[in-house]
């Protein structure tokens, strides 16, 4: 032996943190350093001339891993293995190990050369880590359930409030305490009505189950229907709103009824988080090719704490006992998300508590627009009179389906109910209905079976009306049109009519 071979083999056997050992062509182990002692338990004359498949386990042995590892070694010129391997004293290890053989002059196959470490720590680290993001998977999963079932359940009873206000309203009556009190309840379920949307919405955006519809559009046209929705709040709470338009018409590829919702809830926290009576700005312009929206109050403001977290899920400004200004905490998590799906980015800027609130919106341009504005849409005259038409309501909830009956009849349709969908399938082939409300869950075949199995049975407008928010694969295939709970009257009534013209057409 050389005297470097002699240093080699000095260096070999004071290796502690890696086993090393050397095994004969037929398998038996024909040298074992110190750290295969420490890690496998062996000592040295216990294990020479033994076959090193002692140190796998049972299961691998009768599936003849260690011949397996021997081969690929010969034809790949290593085999590397991480594996649960068993020590002397039977407990096992999981091991990180690489086998590879030593070739003779003449290219005959001398023996292999064994290394492998404990790398028992890191295998549970990895496992338990493994172990708590499939439980966190589970628990965003069953929260997401929760939120849309949630949202369902409650959608289900605003839908009969909502349409008994709307009959309420037109039986007219000016008794002052009636038509405060009727106002009042508007409001309420107008506002738990934006409560779930919300949640629903928060649990589909953030799942990315939320396709964007874009188009080419003025960013303008968005923002003043966003300011269109907030004026009765504005003016409620005696604020001034002032706006600040772009030069020129800033275009882009988007998604109008998402965007309108972002700038609609930037809105609408500038007015809940400012004094009555306070100020609010909105400003756009062009930066470079991005547009810039800024939304501007001298409200509460933001405590600094708060800041970085501010679009976090569930984080809330107020956390007074009374909760004066109520909400979820989930408007600008789900602000943030529709903004980043459009490519842009959104940051809040504060000087703290008491010193307003500022919103920064940049979203990408659209390439140049071509010349000439984009074509509108030619929507049916406001004050049209639908001509009277024949209205299935399928509906489990007795109430919902009643008080949708009322308000119709008193348009001038005629209605029938239906609550199951076996009732509905019937129900078509007596009453011949031009139009069709269909709800979705519904007892024993749900809206999508009883839709499908109404295809080529009739020709009636089939809407769903339904509390579950639509599966982006079937509304457009089985439904003509799909609208979630509560939906409001009028909107109802516009259906109607555009059943109609249809027919006509």
């Amino acid at each position: 032996m050389s005297h470097d071979e002699a240093l080699f083999h000095v260096w070999l056997e004071s290796v502690r943190d890696f086993a090393i050992f050397m095994v004969a062509p037929d398998g038996a182990v024909s040298s074992w350093n110190v750290g295969a002692e420490r890690i496998l338990g062996y000592r040295e004359d216990e294990i020479l001339g033994q076959s090193y498949s002692l140190i796998f386990t049972p299961e691998d042995q009768a599936d003849g891993v260690p011949a397996q590892e021997m081969q690929e070694a010969r034809t790949a010129e290593h085999g590397w293995d991480d594996r649960w391997l068993v020590r002397k004293d039977g407990s096992r290890f999981w091991a990180s190990g690489l086998l590879t053989p030593v070739w003779a002059e003449d290219g005959t196959l001398r023996s292999f050369v064994k290394v492998l470490r404990d790398n028992t720590e890191r295998k549970l680290l990895e496992d338990e880590l493994r172990r708590r993001a499939e439980e966190l998977m589970e628990a965003d999963r069953r929260k997401n359930e929760f939120l849309a079932m949630l949202s369902h359940e409650l959608r289900n009873p605003l839908a009969p409030i909502l349409n008994s206000l709307y009959v309420l309203r037109q039986s007219g009556g000016d008794d002052p305490v009636v038509v405060q009190s009727r106002s009042m309840i508007e409001r309420q379920v107008a506002h738990l009505k934006q409560l779930v949307d919300d949640l629903i919405d928060v649990a589909r955006v953030t799942s990315g189950k939320v396709q964007l519809r874009k188009e080419r559009m003025k960013l303008g046209d968005v923002v003043s229907r966003a300011v269109e929705d907030v004026a009765p709040k504005v003016a409620e709470r005696q604020h001034t709103l002032t706006t600040e338009a772009a030069p020129v018409p800033l275009w882009l590829e988007a998604d109008p009824t998402r965007l309108e919702q972002v700038f609609t809830n930037l809105l609408s926290n500038a007015a809940k988080y400012t004094e009555p009576g306070g100020q609010i700005r909105l400003n756009i312009r062009r930066v470079n090719d991005e547009a810039e929206v800024r939304v501007r109050d001298n409200g509460i403001g933001i405590d600094p704490a708060l800041l970085p977290r501010i679009f976090d899920l569930f984080t809330q400004a107020d956390h007074s006992l009374d909760r004066t200004q109520g909400g979820l905490g989930i408007g600008l998590t789900l602000t943030r998300t529709l903004i980043e799906m459009h490519g842009g980015t959104i940051v809040a800027v504060s000087a703290g508590l008491g010193q307003g609130s500022e919103f920064v919106v940049r979203l990408p341009l659209a390439s140049e627009a071509a010349s000439g504005e984009a074509p509108g849409g030619g929507g049916a005259p406001a004050g049209n009179v639908p001509r009277p038409r024949r209205v299935l309501i399928v509906d489990d909830n007795v109430d919902a389906a009643r008080s949708l009956s009322v308000l119709l009849r008193r348009a001038g349709h005629e209605t029938q109910a239906a609550h199951d969908g076996q009732a509905a399938i019937e129900a078509v082939e007596a009453f011949r209905p031009d139009v069709i409300l269909l709800d979705i869950g519904l007892p024993g075949m749900d809206g999508y079976d009883v839709a499908h199995s109404l295809k080529g049975r009739t020709s009636a407008f089939l809407a769903a009306v339904s509390g579950y928010a639509p599966k982006e694969d079937d509304r457009e295939a089985v439904f003509d049109r799909y609208l979630v709970k509560p939906v409001d009257p009028d909107a109802i009534l516009g259906l109607l009519a555009e059943s109609g013209d249809e027919a006509a057409r």
